[in-house]
């Protein structure tokens, strides 16, 4: 096994440093590539070793962050590893280890359950992107993607041919941010690419701003980000 990353800060609320690891089986030690991704808990106080095992374990550029997720004033360990493949999605994880005991506070997988959204393209170049659960529709304008590319989809009086659908992938990006200066703790930005008729077609993404409640994470503020076109198109 090798050592992908390390960590010091304290997890389990005794005021003594922890060190934290992640280590991995790298098929080459020059590789961003490991399977077997463990993590890793020394006791500062005891040098006790304890282990988590991750659920999905294998992926790219692993590494940890150390942060107050939970709002407790004790640092919550944040596990991110790249998937790898053109999907882009990220696998990620958040534990609090306070009084040496484990508990995920995070789980992407359930995230991604959650945060399910149908893309569908509408009459005159605009893109629904909306989710019965929450409550929540975005329109998008896609009047700047061009002839070429319009004409794929629109009659030239802007009425779609035929339905046609994108999608919102799973999560690809997790970001430790301070939302709240007065909070000493960590609110968690997700990205999530949205993309129209093909993997390459990016249309934006969904922002979702997450905070932690006392038992779980709630999205805060949740909105769509588009691409920029140049300001010259307009004149």
């Amino acid at each position: 096994m090798t050592f992908l990353d390390m960590k010091q800060g304290d997890v389990t609320g005794d005021g003594i440093m922890d060190k934290v690891y992640l280590v991995g089986r790298k098929h080459d030690e020059t590789n961003i590539f490991a399977d077997h991704i463990t993590l890793i808990i020394q006791d500062g106080a005891s040098n006790q070793i304890s282990t988590i095992h991750l659920q999905n374990n294998t992926g790219y550029n692993a590494k940890l962050f150390l942060g107050d997720f939970s709002k407790d004033n004790i640092f919550d360990i944040l596990v991110s590893i790249d998937s790898g493949g053109s999907g882009g999605y990220g696998i990620f994880y958040i534990y609090s280890f306070r009084h040496n005991i484990p508990r995920k506070l995070f789980d992407f997988e359930k995230y991604n359950a959650d945060y399910i959204f149908k893309v569908n393209y509408e009459d005159y170049y605009t893109v629904s992107v909306g989710s019965l659960s929450l409550d929540l529709l975005f329109t998008l304008d896609i009047s700047y993607k061009g002839d070429d590319y319009l004409s794929q989809l629109y009659n030239e009086n802007g009425k779609l041919k035929q339905p046609v659908q994108g999608q919102v992938l799973s999560a690809s990006a997790l970001y430790p941010i301070v939302a709240n200066q007065k909070s000493t703790g960590y609110d968690l930005l997700v990205f999530q690419r949205i993309i129209g008729i093909s993997n390459s077609d990016t249309l934006g993404y969904v922002e979702n701003l997450l905070t932690w409640n006392g038992t779980q994470f709630i999205s805060t503020r949740l909105t769509t980000a588009i691409q920029g076109t140049k300001l010259i198109s307009l004149y």
